[in-house]
């Protein structure tokens, strides 16, 4: 169950709030069209049900709000404009990324690409995929958690009509496993035909909350269409006529030369114009017929575990109610659906069948009516009370973040791109300053020039950083359920570890392409004993984390990568100046003796030799690129846990 209570945005400049106490429910087993013309607030609507929009007013789902949800991914499925995905990033690659998020198997991704028929478009590109496709793709990110609620924002605009046939299809099929199905339109007669129930807003506010069946028989009855320059004579004309004739017709001024006659037809209504000499410009039937019901399709509720069995449970539909032109009649059952495994077919419904290649689709065949044969009788609906059983498997655990943040950086090219311009950047540098001479060893090693705030590598390690947070603001994968970027402890430290690790290798291939790059032109290279080299490495390393995770934090604290790896430059252009004058002249109190004072203080006593080690560290902090490092480290540490560890969700 889904209810919504006195949803209202916050007001904007001189103007109403887009949403005004808006309050409605969608039922389990049930499908719910929130209609409205463009302008009316259904996307703000849905915004404020998933947390992403500020305003007043609460939604609970099955009884909790979003926040009080542990999974909110596996509550609530959501569809809101295009696929916020990489464009670069394969279909395959996204859904296996969000698998990895929402805690279900990989597997989930191939099965759910199969149900919604695009199984042949796995290693497309998002940026490549039609309106069609990429709203397909969207379906199946919804579903891939098989959630109790699915949120959609006009789910079928840009679809052609068989697309469209389809995806309300698919929709009912995930009702009629007992799922609350929620969907904005603008169309009325998609939502009579597609929708349980209606739930009507203009300008922020219920307008009405109906059945079907009634929205039907009240807002799209069959009318005469009238165009003439003189509507208020032929309006009194049709009103004298039918009260002389007790009809009950009504009339109804759409503008200044339309009418809207309810209750007649063209003849009558031609008829009496003719006869008062009333110019008539236009005159036609509209019907409210919202056209052949929607057949069902059965959602799959499979996990990775059940992938080979054939055995799928489908349910036969609940019967949809005729349109809007037959609205007072008897519900009118839908054709069974065939026996077909979803999981194996490109389309499921009514005898739809799979069609290999790269792009192609499948619809369903038509179901025994469009034959003039009848329809077999329905299994009775399941209660709209009845919650749904999910058979999917869930993968948890304190890694599921690290799945995640895996996924996510190898999906696209951008770290190997980002070390190869790295590491070709960095041993041209060497070359140059072994070239120049006057330059420490370590420094040509490291291509680190006395003029640059940073070495190649490091700058690679703060970009690598940046694009942690920084893609997930551009490309939201995470903030469409979650109310925003999930910026717990656990997706942190994920991201922190995984771009040490990067940074790590970045730095260690960045050094041997220099020194291999030395040995090649000058015959040797800048190496010496590993005694030699112990602390420069610790300060490599260091320096190589350090931007990565100061990368991380500020893109995190700003929302943006570009902000990131501004800060990331920022701590050598502003901060090591401010360390180093801060840090000039000597000690009013030596430091002597700091390793055994540091020992004593240890609950258990470590090895001599690790003294040695521990003052390589110190030395390495105190220096100035290193205080500069480890204080912006600490003011981001402490912004990121002031902006982002309030508590939405949990990882």
């Amino acid at each position: 169950m889904l209810q919504a209570i006195g949803l209202t945005s916050t007001p904007r400049r001189d103007l109403p709030p887009l949403v005004d106490d808006l309050t409605f429910e969608a039922r389990p087993g049930c499908v719910t069209a929130l209609l409205g013309e463009p302008g009316s607030g259904k996307t703000t609507a849905l915004r404020l049900m998933l947390e992403l929009e500020p305003g007043r007013g609460i939604t609970y789902f099955r009884g909790r709000p979003l926040h009080r949800v542990p999974h909110p991914g596996r509550e609530v499925g959501v569809l809101l404009g295009d696929v916020p995905g990489h464009p670069s990033r394969t279909v395959r690659g996204q859904l296996r990324m969000l698998c990895a998020a929402v805690g279900v198997p990989a597997s989930r991704a191939d099965t759910m690409m199969e149900v919604v028929g695009i199984a042949g478009l796995r290693d497309q590109r998002l940026g490549s995929l039609s309106a069609g496709m990429d709203r397909r793709v969207g379906l199946a990110a919804a579903l891939l958690a098989d959630p109790c609620t699915l949120l959609l924002d006009e789910p079928a605009a840009g679809l052609q009509p068989r697309e469209r046939a389809w995806l309300h299809g698919l929709l009912r099929g995930h009702a009629s496993l007992g799922g609350a199905v929620l969907f904005t339109t603008a169309d009325a007669k998609e939502a009579a035909r597609s929708a349980d129930r209606v739930v009507s807003i203009a300008s922020g506010r219920l307008v009405a909350d109906q059945e079907a069946a009634d929205f039907a028989r009240t807002r799209l009855r069959p009318r005469v269409a009238v165009r003439t320059p003189h509507a208020a004579r032929l309006a009194d004309v049709l009103g004298r006529e039918a009260r002389a004739a007790h009809r009950p017709v009504e009339i109804v001024e759409e503008s200044g030369s339309r009418l809207s006659v309810y209750g007649s037809n063209c003849a009558e209504v031609g008829e009496a114009a003719f006869r008062h000499g009333v110019l008539v410009h236009q005159l036609a039937d509209e019907t409210g017929d919202a056209g052949a019901p929607v057949p069902p399709v059965p959602q799959a509720r499979t996990g990775a575990g059940s992938a080979g069995k054939a055995d799928a449970r489908v349910e036969a539909p609940a019967p949809v109610r005729a349109g809007a032109g037959a609205a007072a009649g008897p519900d009118v059952p839908v054709p069974s659906e065939s026996r077909t495994d979803p999981r194996t077919t490109s389309a499921p419904g009514a005898g739809g069948r799979a069609v290999a290649g790269a792009g192609s689709v499948s619809w369903p065949a038509p179901g025994p009516e469009a034959e003039g044969r009848p329809a077999p009788a329905a299994r009775p609906p399941r209660a709209c009370s009845e919650a749904p059983v999910s058979v999917v498997r869930r993968v948890g655990g304190p890694l599921r973040p690290l799945r995640y943040e895996l996924r996510r950086v190898f999906g696209t090219a951008t770290p190997f791109l980002t070390a190869a311009l790295v590491v070709a950047v960095s041993a041209l540098t060497a070359l140059v300053l072994a070239r120049a001479g006057h330059t420490p060893r370590d420094r040509v090693l490291a291509a680190w020039p006395e003029l640059v705030p940073l070495p190649p590598a490091a700058l690679g390690a703060g970009l690598l950083g940046a694009l942690a947070f920084g893609e997930e603001y551009r490309y939201p994968a995470l903030a469409t359920d979650r109310g925003t970027v999930p910026r717990r402890l656990g997706l942190l430290t994920a991201k922190l570890g995984v771009c040490s690790a990067l940074a790590l290798l970045l730095g260690a291939f960045a050094a041997a392409a220099d020194a291999a790059a030395l040995c090649l032109v000058f015959g040797r290279a800048p190496l010496g004993t590993w005694p030699e080299w112990a602390v420069p490495a610790a300060s490599w390393a260091g320096l190589l984390v350090g931007c990565a995770w100061a990368g991380v934090l500020a893109s995190a604290v700003f929302r943006s990568a570009s902000a990131g790896l501004a800060a990331v430059l920022a701590v050598p252009v502003m901060v090591v100046p401010l360390v180093r004058k801060a840090l000039e002249g000597p000690s009013a109190y030596p430091v002597h003796g700091f390793a055994s004072r540091l020992r004593g203080l240890a609950s258990a006593p470590w090895p001599a030799e690790t003294d040695r080690y521990v003052l390589g560290a110190f030395r390495v902090m105190v220096q100035p690129v290193g205080a500069g490092l480890v204080l912006s480290l600490m003011v981001l540490l402490c912004a990121y846990g002031f902006t982002g560890l309030r508590g939405r969700v949990r990882w």
